[in-house]
């Protein structure tokens, strides 16, 4: 199973690298990425969509013309409808959401930006959210935009991921450990 991630990992790293430097020869990344958050709002709304990208059971002839009608009605075209297109073509687009998400790292980091995963018990206020982002800029000392979301099971306190980095406070995470402690001791 490792060994399939990490396959979709260099495919999608590879693919979203040749298109982010075709975005960037021809000054269009700011668009490109307009597109890309498009198409994966699309791939996130619509199972069959999903179903489609995903399935080996669709022909490419077939993942061709569904695309090319899906981006058509959307109005994406240019870059991203041929990189779509390409990567059908080439029998890969089950890792095109990998692809879209790795383009995305890569105008970040170009922008000298980095993302910053934070789940919260609840939902964190414009303050809070404002002040962590503050925090985290003095730390990584890049702009940093954060994709909060909310998961109860903390109980309290926040899990933020940051590049390989991993800082958790959670409640959830102190219980358990005061639980295996008392386990050793008992």
């Amino acid at each position: 199973m490792t060994d399939n991630v990490s396959q979709v990992s260099g495919v999608a790293t590879r693919y979203a690298s040749a298109l982010f430097d075709l975005a960037r020869e021809e000054k269009a990344v700011e668009a490109t990425e307009a597109d890309i958050s498009r198409l994966e709002a699309m791939l996130n709304e619509s199972s069959d969509l999903m179903r489609l990208v995903r399935s080996p059971v669709f022909g490419t002839d077939d993942q061709v013309g569904a695309m090319k009608a899906v981006l058509g009605k959307a109005g994406i075209g240019g870059l991203v409808a041929n990189f779509v297109f390409l990567v059908a073509d080439n029998r890969r687009l089950f890792a095109l959401p990998s692809m879209l998400a790795s383009f995305h790292a890569l105008a970040a980091a170009d922008r000298g930006e980095v993302t910053a995963d934070v789940v919260s018990a609840q939902p964190l206020s414009d303050a809070n959210l404002a002040a962590l982002k503050k925090a985290l800029k003095a730390s990584t000392g890049k702009d940093v935009k954060i994709n909060p979301t909310v998961d109860p099971a903390l109980i309290g306190g926040l899990v933020v991921k940051v590049g390989s980095r991993m800082i958790d406070t959670s409640l959830r995470t102190k219980l358990n450990s005061l639980n295996h402690s008392m386990k050793e001791v008992g």
